[in-house]
């Protein structure tokens, strides 16, 4: 059974850093891509970066390029997002999930497990 448990979310103000890690079981997580994407109230929810199996390629929103790095270690089954330089247009809920393939894509839809999520707020 699938498991993603995201977990390094909290206040921050703005110019901070967070580092979001999650952590997966049940499949073999070193065969398959991870994504991040973000949910903020009253908003859809948003791809925010994608790491290959490998963690050789890696994807960003064009918002957050620059700000967030991820990366993962397929040793520990983690995934990581180092945030930088946030902003209040960063506070969301922030998933991780599962690529149904070795490749990220920003498409939800190629996506098929899911974390429970993480609040991440900017604020002063």
């Amino acid at each position: 059974q699938v498991h993603l448990v995201e977990s390094g979310g909290g206040l921050v103000q703005p110019g901070g850093s967070l580092r979001l890690s999650c952590s997966a079981s049940g499949y073999i997580f070193s065969n398959y891509a991870m994504g991040w994407f973000r949910q903020a109230p009253g908003k859809e929810r948003e791809f925010v970066a994608g790491i290959h199996w490998n963690g050789v390629t890696t994807n960003y929103v064009e918002s957050v390029k620059g700000r967030f790095t991820v990366s993962r270690n397929n040793a520990k089954a983690t995934v990581f997002l180092q945030m930088n330089s946030l902003e209040p247009e960063d506070t969301a809920v922030y998933y991780c999930a599962k690529g149904r393939k070795w490749r990220d894509s920003s498409d939800s839809q190629t996506y098929d497990y899911w974390g429970q999520g993480t609040q991440v707020t900017v604020s002063s």
